[in-house]
């Protein structure tokens, strides 16, 4: 028999496989007399099997389970209001839980302009097959792989010499009481041959992105001139401490103190988990920026908005609000009282 184009079994077809088994047919002879692969019969009888074994009422029953779970909510539907404001978000990099939690801030009143994350993801893999549902999976954050130390590879760069420890920090520093304390880090590019500055503060998650010379991104003279000119436009008040790790592109750090003002405190060798912050962030950068991406042709501007995009992001840490929002609010606390800077 001919095999079917894959098409869902029917209520008949699991019947006669209940009754294949019950005939001790092997997998294959009733796949063959369904016109089935073997690997649809075999997994049939995996996911819809009872503790009895295979019954064909039983096994139905629970495959229209499954389908009506996997239907979107009737909010989401494409022809409603709130479907093309979801995809919006989704196209803004922003997560489910971010956006469930966004609508529920801006329409408390209104549920029909709310949806949880659990149906917003229904929503996205319950669309047919097709450029849209490709788009929007593809908004979606993916796992990140383990985050080597940078030195895992062939490291001849000199040291970073005159080191002052993370573990002399301020403790309203750790705590995260007070803003005004940086963690900065490269991101790079294909073959390490490219590269971006990231800088995040650590109360409200702000995230700065700095461009650089290209080629040999990584030197230091190059990460000291870029470093010190984008944080030599965020406000005094705001600009306090930068933490890094002892890559030896921080070699010019003094430089870099006496050009901001703030002090650079370095972490310990090979623990990227006390930058937690920045490290996180370069993980929702490579939504932006994949492994492998050439970073030398993003201008400046380019860079800029991807920032903007992610301070606009409502964070969980932050109590759903958005970092933009927050860093605005000590700014404004700083100017007034100028006695919490530290």
């Amino acid at each position: 028999m001919t095999k079917k184009n894959y098409q869902q079994l029917s209520e008949t077809e699991r019947h006669a496989i209940a009754l294949g088994l019950q005939q001790k047919q092997s997998l294959s002879a009733i796949a063959r007399a369904l016109g089935r692969d073997k690997s649809t019969i075999s997994r049939e009888c995996n996911r819809n099997a009872g503790g009895k074994g295979y019954a064909s009422k039983f096994a139905q029953q629970r495959s229209d389970n499954r389908k009506r779970q996997a239907r979107p909510s009737p909010k989401l539907h494409r022809q409603g209001p709130l479907f093309p404001l979801v995809c919006d978000y989704l196209r803004h990099k922003w997560s489910p839980q971010q956006i469930a939690n966004e609508l529920q801030r801006l329409h408390p009143q209104d549920r029909r302009l709310q949806a949880s994350h659990e149906s917003i993801y229904t929503c996205i893999y319950a669309q047919p097959r097709g450029e849209l549902k490709k788009e929007l999976v593809s908004c979606l954050r993916m796992a990140h792989a383990k985050r080597w130390p940078r030195s895992r590879g062939k490291d001849r760069r000199k040291e970073t010499q005159d080191l002052l420890s993370i573990h002399v920090r301020a403790p309203e520093i750790e705590d995260r009481q007070l803003p005004g304390h940086w963690e900065g880090d490269l991101i790079k590019g294909k073959a390490n041959a490219s590269a971006i500055g990231t800088l995040v503060e650590r109360t409200t998650r702000l995230v700065v992105l700095v461009k650089l010379p290209h080629p040999n991104p990584a030197t230091a003279a190059h990460v000291l001139q870029a470093f010190s000119d984008k944080l030599k436009t965020i406000a005094q008040p705001m600009r306090q401490t930068l933490t890094y790790d002892r890559g030896s592109e921080m070699a010019e750090h003094r430089q870099l103190s006496e050009n901001t003002g703030m002090k650079v405190y370095f972490c310990d060798p090979y623990s990227p988990w006390q930058r937690g912050s920045n490290e996180n962030t370069n993980g929702l950068l490579r939504q932006y920026f994949p492994k492998g991406t050439d970073l030398s042709g993003y201008s400046q501007e380019q860079l800029d908005a991807v920032a903007d995009e992610l301070n606009g992001r409502p964070r969980m840490t932050l109590g759903w609000r958005k970092p933009i929002e927050v860093y605005a609010e000590h700014l404004a606390r700083l100017a007034q009282q100028p006695d919490l800077v530290h």
